[in-house]
């Protein structure tokens, strides 16, 4: 299991669907700097957000780790932020994955091109819920459901993304299903 550097987003839209735990059976470790936990749970606190309190609860029992992004990044994400036009949280979640040679859950396709564009693996909400249906963690349901409450109120999936998620997911449960069979053979 590898270890994850987290950008806000993915943890705030898991959590508003109650699947945040699966980052915890994904990966062997969940980090995010200190700028990611003021966006996704500081924030979501004082604005009353329950899925903040979900976060905050990962974080206090620990298997959501906050990180300080070591001193030599500060002048290396003010840089990348400004040419790219990016935040400096995004640009200091980038780095830090880079630096700690972890891969990096974000949500935003600008950040997962950079991303790869420094060799990061990159993951996000859909491959999360993709895998961990995958490993068996949730069903197709499930992705049904994220599918209606973020794909249409707040990732603003255009009808054939959609699609094609469900349909993956279809695809990935089939397999399972067959490779079941195939081991009680």
């Amino acid at each position: 299991m590898p270890a994850v550097v987290s950008d806000a987003g993915p943890l705030i839209h898991l959590a508003q669907i109650n699947k945040l735990y699966l980052l915890k059976k994904l990966f062997s470790q969940v980090v995010i700097t200190p700028s990611v936990k003021r966006e996704a749970y500081d924030e979501g606190v004082k604005l009353g957000h329950a899925d903040a309190q979900i976060i905050g609860k990962a974080i206090e029992e620990g298997w959501i780790r906050v990180e300080d992004v070591p001193k030599n990044l500060a002048s290396a994400s003010k840089r990348l932020a400004e040419g790219e036009g990016i935040s400096r949280t995004d640009a200091e979640t980038l780095l830090f994955a880079r630096e700690r040679k972890a891969e990096v859950l974000v949500d935003e396709k600008v950040l997962s091109n950079l991303a790869r564009m420094f060799g990061l693996k990159t993951w996000n909400t859909w491959i999360v819920l993709l895998e961990s249906l995958r490993m068996g963690y949730i069903e197709v349901s499930d992705i049904e459901a994220a599918i209606k409450e973020l794909g249409e109120k707040r990732h603003k999936l255009k009808k054939e993304q959609a699609e094609q998620i469900l349909e993956a997911a279809k695809l990935i449960a089939r397999k399972r299903k067959e490779k079941g069979r195939d081991s009680t053979l």
